[in-house]
């Protein structure tokens, strides 16, 4: 019998996904700039792999509490709704920090988003356990 996850598997091929476009983006900006090892003096491969490092960063872990929120029952609703903030938030995220190493819009709704979805799920869970141990 397979686990029932398909909430949790959707935003994670969404989350695959947009992790290999930004893999690719790394890619081509070493091909171009002939850099094998680290960012050399190039800008652009610097906040590339910025982005893409945040996104190893937070994306794996935000998944698995997203998984194991589904495992213990958490409603659909709030399933896809902290899922497709975080894509969002992600997609905002890679967007603004290309715009603009400095503040911007799309990356205040990345960080932002992103953080909104780690605090929502750290008090489900918190509370999950509370409300089974009292």
């Amino acid at each position: 019998m397979a686990l029932e996850l398909e909430i949790s598997l959707l935003y994670a091929g969404l989350l695959a996904l947009l992790y290999f476009v930004l893999s690719v983006l790394v890619i081509r900006l070493r091909w171009r700039d002939r850099v094998g090892i680290g960012t050399a003096d190039s800008k652009d491969l610097e906040v590339a792999t910025r982005v893409h490092a945040n996104f190893a960063e937070y994306v794996p872990f935000l998944l698995l509490m997203l998984v194991l929120m589904e495992l213990t029952g958490a409603g659909p609703i709030l399933l896809h709704a902290l899922g497709s903030l975080l894509f969002i938030a992600r997609v905002g995220h890679a967007i603004g920090l290309n715009k603009s190493v400095g503040p911007s819009f799309p990356r205040t709704v990345g960080v932002l988003g992103t953080f909104i979805v780690l605090l929502v799920q750290a008090g489900y869970m918190i509370g999950y356990v509370i409300g089974r141990v009292v």
